[in-house]
């Protein structure tokens, strides 16, 4: 694995998306409405990083969003830190399905007027 796997990771999720994960046992949604197969790596992010990403790609959702919290130890495939837009930041991705267990804590993301918000962080 890379640098991406001494620190948790990051994953938002539609709450949906996740309940039906618990139920099979692992998470193959790989972005919102991209599967796993679709895109080859579940993308994920480092914690500064979740608010950029509720900004730019949640900032319409309406449903319910949570947060995955991955502990990376727990994974049995490769998680790669990484920017394939050939931009400066690279995000953790995750090759392979997040297994249930490998996710340590789900957080339940607020909305407000201006957006989707991580409660008790900036």
């Amino acid at each position: 694995m890379s640098e991406a796997s001494d620190r948790p990771i990051y994953h938002c999720s539609l709450v949906s998306d996740w309940q039906a994960a618990q139920v099979v046992g692992e998470y193959t949604m790989s972005s919102r409405g991209r599967t796993l197969a679709e895109e080859g790596f579940v993308h994920a992010s480092f914690a500064a990083q979740v608010p950029g990403v509720l900004e730019r790609y949640y900032a319409g959702v309406t449903e319910p969003l949570c947060l995955l919290v991955i502990d990376p130890r727990r994974l049995r495939v490769p998680v790669v830190a990484e920017n394939l837009e050939g931009g400066q930041e690279k995000f953790p991705h995750v090759y392979g399905p997040v297994p249930a267990d490998a996710v340590t804590s789900v957080i339940e993301l607020e909305r407000d007027a201006d957006g989707w918000r991580w409660p008790g962080r900036g």
